[in-house]
């Protein structure tokens, strides 16, 4: 498959932003060609639009798959696996909130508790023991905030986004009263 100028722009521009995101660039590579491309691709043509190697895809789709950012779906007449993606930004954006938590969030938060609950807690300074106790509410609050972003429909979603400055401004005022 030969992909159009726009799509081939918006493909490549996704791998160098995985790469700033911690994602391997053709992970997001190939995940940005079946957004873009919207439809079941098998890793054949996955290897021969990129142009990378065919191993290479296979332990990227494993990785996608693992991250439930891509779906395996068997097309009628064809042996071989195809690959989906939603098309939908904000499940995407829901997938990929929830991976994150689930295991950058969640792991992070369960360690800080255990350091505050552990018995050698006391013998840390109290700066220390404060900073461990002010990150674990910082966490614990982002996480909270970001379980309930993820239930919130994309149009309250949005909303909820837009208003950001206007929240800021809305508190500042009434902390200033």
């Amino acid at each position: 498959m030969e992909l159009k100028p726009v799509a081939k722009k918006f493909v490549l521009h996704w791998g160098e932003m995985g790469t700033t995101w911690g994602v391997n660039r053709t992970v997001a590579q190939i995940h940005a060609l079946l957004f873009i491309s919207g439809h079941p691709m098998n890793a054949d043509e996955i290897t021969e639009t990129l142009g990378v190697a065919r191993s290479n895809v296979s332990m990227s789709l494993k990785e996608l798959s693992n991250w439930n950012l891509i779906r395996s779906i068997p097309l009628m007449g064809d042996r071989r696996d195809h690959y989906e993606t939603t098309t939908d930004v904000w499940e995407l954006f829901r997938t990929v909130v929830r991976e994150r938590k689930s295991r950058e969030f969640d792991p992070t938060i369960e360690v800080l508790r255990d350091c505050l609950k552990s018995g050698d807690i006391a013998s840390e300074d109290k700066a220390a023991q404060l900073r461990i106790k002010e990150t674990l509410a910082l966490m614990e609050a982002l996480s909270s905030w970001a379980s309930e972003m993820i239930r919130l429909e994309p149009e309250t979603m949005m909303k909820v986004i837009k208003m950001g400055a206007k929240v800021q401004q809305f508190v500042r005022s009434k902390s200033e009263s």
